[in-house]
């Protein structure tokens, strides 16, 4: 396996441990809503929080779990016209595609920055019962945007390297799109 495959195979199982890490919290999420549920049931009343609780989980989840779906092919492609075209067009798109990708979640990531600076700076914190310090769960959505952007960039160029090495069958199976007529 040559370096450019190596760094694939580290990014899909980095990929895969956190989506399993998310899986977990997810969970011990549903344990919480679950537990919260029962004991409105009971004399014991309730724990309170599990709403608020469960939506930081899912922000950030959800932005851990982009870099997964990116590593596996899962995301949303519409290939209508990318499926006619022989396989250097094909990954051609792919890795424009790619660099789009790149360059959104690195904008996102950077205003999700600004979001946690001002939360920082202020010291701002839930407005509910909790009374959460906000920076936790952004933080967590924050990094969870980072990695998706790290991800996607070096995806990019090592499908990149596979391009300049005229290696198009690796390119299109680490980039390219994983429709229902090629399973």
């Amino acid at each position: 396996m040559n370096a450019i495959g190596q760094v694939i195979t580290i990014l899909r199982f980095s990929n895969r441990i956190i989506a399993l890490l998310c899986g977990l919290v997810l969970l011990a999420t549903v344990a919480l809503i679950l537990t919260e549920i029962i004991l409105r049931q009971t004399p014991f009343g309730a724990l309170g929080g599990s709403d608020e609780i469960s939506g930081y989980v899912m922000a950030g989840i959800a932005a851990w779990g982009l870099a997964y779906a990116l590593m596996e092919r899962a995301h949303v492609r519409i290939d209508l016209l990318q499926r006619q075209l022989p396989a250097p067009g094909r990954v051609i798109l792919d890795t424009l595609s790619l660099a789009v990708l790149s360059a959104t979640t690195s904008v996102i990531a950077y205003y999700s920055w600004r979001v946690l600076a001002t939360t920082l700076a202020r010291n701002s914190r839930a407005n509910t019962p909790l009374e959460t310090p906000l920076w936790i769960p952004q933080t967590l959505w924050f990094a969870g945007w980072v990695w998706f952007a790290l991800t996607a960039f070096i995806l990019l160029l090592c499908v990149l390297g596979l391009l300049l090495g005229r290696c198009w069958a690796e390119a299109e199976a680490t980039a390219g799109n994983r429709s229902e007529l090629s399973q």
